[in-house]
């Protein structure tokens, strides 16, 4: 079981490639947080759901495709430079290529993704 909020948030997303230097997923769905999300390092951790929503040219953003990636670094101190800067977030070359393709950066919407099972320990 699994709880979806309800509001996303809009904003720019980017990639960039290895080398990577944090502990990372195995599923290679990662991303460095933009000044927008970090939250003096709250955002850790966190995981979000991303998904394209426009970009500069036609064909870019591959429709009805979300990717789920965890925050394990801050994108303007990563030693891997962005595919462009000020960006939201910035996903590992894997987790960008599940959303989008053949651009510098894409606008997107996401949103902080919750497991039910996080939760009940709230309760």
């Amino acid at each position: 079981m699994q709880l979806h909020l309800s509001h996303a948030d809009v904003g720019t997303a980017a990639y960039y490639s290895p080398p990577y230097t944090p502990q990372l997923p195995s599923s290679n769905h990662f991303a460095a947080a933009g000044e927008s999300i970090w939250d003096n390092g709250a955002s850790c951790g966190r995981q979000y759901l991303v998904w394209c929503t426009s970009a500069i040219a036609s064909g870019i953003c591959i429709h009805n495709q979300t990717v789920e990636v965890r925050i394990v670094d801050y994108a303007p101190s990563s030693s891997s430079r962005p595919s462009s800067d000020d960006t939201t977030i910035v996903l590992s070359t894997t987790a960008f290529d599940v959303i989008g393709k053949f651009a510098a950066a894409v606008n997107v919407e996401y949103q902080q993704y919750v497991h039910f099972l996080t939760l009940i320990g709230y309760l």
